[in-house]
């Protein structure tokens, strides 16, 4: 089992001022030709002040997961919605082609969230947005599908499955082995877990091959949990979730 440590994203922005984001790339820490791993693009961790708006902006082959852990947010579209976010409301923006969307941070609470810029399996697809209404804010100590290929909430144009999970402190949580072959990434939204040799806090990830060892948080912890096919064909140049350091000669750049 490999266990690697990558570390929390550069913070841009400036919270007091509005609007401040901790933009994680997690190929940085993994590969030498990818700013990603596999379909798993950019991870943003966001804290916005209520009031602010974040204007009309494009996105292109970006599969979008907005996730929010406190606050809520209006969203409006180019394809037609206007739909209040916030704790149990999700979104997925699969943005295809051509895409634009704003939010408007609503209430007296600012909004922290985690914008997830997954990679879709092919250029140009249709733009589609999707929402779902979970029943509860937290799954407690059990993993809680979000987001996948098929059979699941929210649906993503590539071999990924999102999951997360409120692991109590002292719990250890079992990683759901779904099949063989597949790598994992886990993300540390609040608190500290430890895994292995590794003791992970807020912002901070672990890249997993393997399922021999599990999580056990040190406080209570919200965690995001990716599954993912490290031979799955991904798209790398979409807008956001392209990979960074790609080349007009790189081949792995497709």
């Amino acid at each position: 089992m490999t266990i690697i440590k990558i570390p929390a994203g550069r913070m841009r922005g400036n919270i007091g001022q509005g609007f401040g984001v901790e933009i994680m790339y997690p190929g940085l820490s993994l590969t030498p030709d990818d700013s990603g791993i596999g379909p798993i693009g950019r991870i943003d961790r966001a804290q916005v002040q209520p009031g602010h708006l974040i204007g009309m902006h494009p996105h292109k082959d970006d599969e979008i997961l907005t996730y929010i852990r406190g606050g809520e947010m209006l969203h409006r579209d180019t394809v037609g919605n206007e739909k209040r976010l916030d704790n149990t409301h999700f979104m997925m923006m699969n943005a295809g082609h051509a895409f634009q969307h704003e939010e408007l941070m609503l209430g007296d609470n600012p909004v922290r969230a985690l914008q997830i810029f997954l990679r879709p399996n092919a250029a140009d697809l249709e733009p589609v947005v999707q929402f779902h209404e979970f029943p509860e804010e937290n799954s407690v100590d059990s993993w809680r599908l979000i987001a996948g290929p098929h059979k699941a909430p929210l649906l993503v144009r590539s071999d990924v499955r999102v999951f997360d999970a409120l692991i109590r402190n002292d719990v250890q949580l079992r990683l759901p082995i779904t099949d063989t072959g597949r790598n994992m990434l886990l993300y540390v939204y609040s608190g500290k877990i430890t895994l292995g040799d590794q003791v992970v806090s807020e912002g901070e990830s672990l890249f997993l091959t393997g399922f021999d060892k599990h999580p056990t948080a040190l406080v209570a912890s919200d965690v995001v949990l990716f599954s993912f096919d490290p031979k799955a064909e991904v798209y790398r140049r979409g807008m956001f979730s392209g990979n960074q350091r790609q080349s007009a000669t790189n081949p792995l750049c497709r």
